[in-house]
């Protein structure tokens, strides 16, 4: 089943309250994984890239601070707090 089959099945569907609520649970332990495996996989002057919903644009930076759920990122337009959950590591090329 993928993301979009799944957004139809919740809001089509007629779940209970207590249902609907072990789908958020279920979604919030999912990002806290995907916030720790991002977390674990970074490190200080890595090159990141994230979305921002402040100018709708992809942003790319380097890590200046790791945090408990949030990290710094130093871009040209300064500097940014994301989720952690949000940033991609961008692959350095080979020369």
């Amino acid at each position: 089943m993928n993301a979009e089959q799944i957004k139809f099945e919740i809001m089509g569907s007629k779940f209970s309250n207590d249902q609907l609520n072990e789908i958020v649970d279920a979604v919030k332990y999912a990002r806290a994984r995907l916030t720790e495996r991002n977390k674990r996989g970074m490190r200080l002057g890595d090159q990141v890239s994230f979305n921002s919903s402040k100018t709708g644009r992809v942003m790319q930076g380097t890590v200046e601070k790791i945090a408990i759920k949030f990290v710094t990122v130093k871009t040209n337009m300064g500097l940014w707090r994301v989720p952690a959950n949000m940033l991609t590591i961008v692959e350095k090329e080979l020369a």
